[in-house]
């Protein structure tokens, strides 16, 4: 027993199997009731599920189990549940909570209405996914729900404070608990585990009738033993399970019939695109499962890791190394790679999570890619017009950037579409490209604030325009001018201030007409993209984190190599040379019609600035480790025009005040800015990142001279944009680890 405050007084199991009696043992261990009562019909199961310490009463009847009960659990085979709810329902208590753990959850609500009349408020379905080939009492495990998933599907009438204290004894025993729809989890269920055990079924009976079974089976190899392994699960809890989730499951077998006769027709015609296709998008899916349920919190993703990074006062930096690939450019190659006429072929290719939704998104609409493969992407094009309907939702992960460039680009499909991202993206505002993209012709909703998901209506005409932007974006203008490509007329934007300009540029690496002049970009709708192959230079975004690390820890020199130095992103090298810092540009050349450059960079004494407004777009992204460079600076930095960085994966000013802060360093926040007094002592402390990458990395950096200890919390999204931070850094001198990654 933890010895933790009881949750609730009285629980009863009804059905000790091995689910049932796993969470009576569970709860028992955890203190998470004062009393445990067990059910069932099998007399000596009950009685050794009391000789073992599986529960504390063993109930002689469903009567004398219910009664006074606060929480009762079903834990019998979904095909008795209604008759076990007839027996229960004389003796439950109006303030009783009523819960089961069965496979199927509209089979459950369909049986407490038949029985009760209507779905109480206190009748929360719930589904632990978790088992084992073992069954019986003997089998009961305490820590079976431990780093497993438990489900629960609550109507929308359920009594809230119920629904918590349901959540938190399954957390008491070790589980994540999600919620969703009861229909969509059979949807979920009947496609990820109701399936494969019906093919698995099948096949195994199928070839068992063959006459040389024996020879069959001797020599099958491991992937088909792995694969029909779960053929040996019980076979009258399966029968209960398909006949009770019917509808989902005969929905998935026609979807998967479909899809396999299209593989049967592809091998008779020797249809090899269909063939690669397919597998490349399923090997992709399975690499990348938790991104494959279009977000729903069923599956695992980066927002459920809690990593944490340790830092301890740092040594000087050196070596010579290369960051991963431009994130800008990664999502951009993949885009217009799979409007491309033609295979198109990338090096580079930033593989963190960001630039793989991106990619992933893609094969969700029928393009053949393959890879990555150490940075190595190969597109097979599809044309300007030749996406196909996504099955679902497209799920982006953290990327504002694919977000915004996938609207402009859906907006004219034939189909309809729907983008939706992670926690943190669906915080982030998306009006400032649904607005312009209505105003050509598109037909966009949004939650509510203009936020995520956005559902976009296909079969919408547009029509070019011109659009001044309020805030210099390159977002903004990437959005609309990849709408443009589909619009009937000419697309241009006019940018307050220099933004980056990859879009244009690799636009027109694929041979597409964009006319610049000044700060006006414009296109023409109707035109082709023919595939070429792209070099993608190291993300400067990524560098910066080690140009300020050199430049404020004493006696550091260190080497960037390939790095990006397109006019429209080196902010923060203008910035930090008028801070004095020591940076050398070597080795400058032209790669895929982007300026590239080794960069040398040394130690310098830093003097804080007013930071010019015309170098703030340019430097957008890299603000955050500016201020620590701040920090380190003699004298006052002031920033101004910043807007924008309060609308990124976080409030960027606001967070890095307050991380500053707790370190012990004050900082003065403007509307559109911050004001940093540099010569302060970086302390040692607890810094909350948000869950922005940007910030966890920028106090890495600080640790170089902090005077103790920094931990930094929420720091699981930096894979988002820089895989292989934490070893990268170490290597160069930062004492960084990272505890809870994988």
């Amino acid at each position: 027993m933890s010895g933790q405050k009881p949750l609730f007084q009285r629980v009863a199991i009804i059905g000790l199997g091995l689910i049932g009696g796993s969470l009576a043992s569970a709860i028992r261990r955890h203190g998470l009731a004062v009393t445990v009562v067990g059910a069932d019909r099998r007399v000596d199961e009950l009685a050794l599920g009391k000789e073992l310490g599986v529960i504390d009463e063993a109930a002689s009847s469903v009567e004398e189990a219910v009664k006074g009960s606060d929480l009762v659990v079903l834990a019998v085979p979904v095909r008795a549940t209604r008759a076990v709810l007839a027996e229960i329902k004389p003796w439950l208590g109006p303030e009783s909570v009523l819960t089961d753990v069965g496979s199927t959850k509209s089979s459950f609500v369909a049986d407490v209405e038949a029985v009760f009349g209507s779905l109480s408020p206190r009748v929360i379905p719930g589904h632990p996914i978790a088992g084992s080939e073992k069954s019986g009492i003997r089998a009961a495990n305490p820590e079976l729900f431990v780093n497993h998933k438990v489900i629960l599907t609550p109507g929308d009438g359920a009594n809230q404070s119920d629904v918590v204290r349901l959540k938190a004894l399954w957390e008491g025993c070790g589980a994540t608990v999600l919620t969703m729809s009861v229909a969509y989890h059979d949807e979920v269920l009947a496609a990820t585990s109701h399936l494969p055990h019906l093919i698995a079924f099948s096949l195994v009976d199928t070839l068992a009738g063959e006459d040389q079974n024996m020879d069959i089976f001797r020599y099958a190899a491991g992937g088909f033993r792995d694969f029909t392994r779960i053929a040996a699960s019980d076979p009258v809890m399966w029968h209960d399970i398909f006949l009770s989730n019917r509808d989902a499951v005969l929905r998935v077998i026609d979807h998967f019939t479909h899809d396999l006769d299209q593989l049967r027709t592809a091998i008779a015609q020797q249809d090899s695109g269909t063939l690669l296709r397919v597998f490349s998008r399923a090997k992709a899916a399975r690499e990348h499962f938790s991104k494959m349920l279009s977000g729903q919190a069923y599956v695992t993703n980066n927002t459920e890791k809690q990593v944490t990074f340790r830092l301890q006062p740092g040594n000087a930096v050196s070596g010579d190394i290369r960051v991963p690939g431009d994130k800008s450019m990664s999502h951009r190659s993949i885009m217009l790679g799979a409007l491309a006429d033609g295979i198109t072929e990338v090096k580079g290719f930033l593989e963190g999570e960001d630039s793989l939704a991106t990619l992933q998104a893609f094969r969700d609409m029928g393009v053949t890619i393959e890879g990555p493969d150490d940075g190595f992407v190969r597109i097979h094009g599809v044309g300007i017009n030749g996406l196909q309907a996504p099955r679902g939702p497209l799920y982006l992960g953290n990327s504002g950037t694919a977000m915004r460039l996938f609207a402009g680009l859906l907006a004219a499909q034939p189909f309809d579409s729907e983008l939706t991202g992670d926690v943190s993206l669906s915080k982030r505002p998306m009006g400032r490209v649904a607005d312009p993209l209505r105003a050509m012709g598109a037909v966009i909703d949004t939650a509510e604030g203009g936020r995520p998901p956005l559902k976009i209506r296909g079969g919408q005409s547009l029509t070019g325009m011109h659009y001044e932007m309020p805030v210099a974006s390159a977002q903004v203008k990437s959005c609309l001018l990849l709408a443009g490509l589909y619009a009937e007329g000419r697309t241009s934007v006019t940018e307050p201030a220099p933004t980056r300009d990859h879009t244009e540029r690799m636009l027109s690496g694929f041979g597409y007409d964009v006319h610049r002049d000044g700060s006006t970009a414009s296109l023409s709708g109707g035109g082709t993209l023919t595939a070429t192959n792209i070099d993608v230079p190291a993300d400067i975004s990524s560098a910066a984190f080690f140009l300020v690390a050199a430049s404020i820890a004493p006696g550091s020199d260190l080497i960037l190599r390939h790095v990006g130095m397109n006019p429209t992103r080196v902010g923060v090298i203008n910035i930090l040379r008028q801070m004095g810092a020591n940076i050398e540009v070597l080795d400058e050349r032209e790669i895929g019609g982007e300026p590239v450059a080794d960069l040398r960079v040394r130690s310098a004494d830093l003097k804080g600035i007013d930071i010019p407004e015309d170098q703030v777009p340019l430097a957008i992204d890299e603000f955050p480790v500016l201020f620590v460079a701040a920090t380190c600076a003699s004298g006052r930095t002031v920033l101004r025009g910043a807007e924008e960085l309060r609308v990124k994966e976080s409030d960027r000013i606001q967070v890095m005040a307050d991380g500053l802060a707790a370190l012990g360093v004050e900082s003065e926040v403007t509307p559109d800015g911050i004001v940093i007094e540099g010569g302060q002592t970086i302390g040692g402390g607890t810094v909350n990142s948000h869950g922005d990458h940007r910030i966890a990395m920028s106090f890495a950096v600080a640790s170089l001279r902090a005077a103790g200890e920094i931990e930094v919390t929420d720091c699981a999204n930096v894979a988002t944009s820089f895989p292989g931070f934490v070893e990268l850094a170490r290597g160069t001198g930062i004492n960084i680890s990272a505890e809870g990654a994988e």
